[in-house]
């Protein structure tokens, strides 16, 4: 399930959005772009480190409605940047944390692969 929010899309619509799509999926990535079409080097690699351990996870495309998702993330996280991985409801991080992860051996689990 891949949301497409309209631009005209408001703040407490998004939010919804954000919270019903962390509730409802084990890893989600709130990323700008899409799995096949990631539109920055950080949402590409994100991408890039949980399909290599899950097979099955949730993209959301920020961009059309990016300032509303940027805000409703980060009343959820508490950071700032996109893009955003959550895990059983549990914020991650982003690629940088992924990526840290990845080189301590620990993100398979991190992601529940394990």
């Amino acid at each position: 399930m891949t949301f497409q929010p309209e631009s005209e899309a408001d703040t407490d619509e998004i939010e919804a959005r954000v919270q019903d799509t962390i509730a409802d999926n084990d890893v989600v990535l709130f990323m700008k772009g899409n799995r096949l079409m990631p539109q920055c080097g950080y949402s590409q690699r994100a991408v890039e480190l949980i399909g290599q351990h899950v097979e099955e996870f949730e993209t959301v495309d920020v961009l059309p409605a990016l300032d509303h998702y940027r805000e409703a993330l980060e009343a959820e996280s508490g950071w700032e940047t996109i893009p955003q991985t959550f895990v059983d409801g549990e914020f991650v991080g982003g690629s940088d944390v992924l990526a840290e992860l990845e080189e301590r051996g620990e993100l398979a689990a991190e992601l529940g692969a394990e």
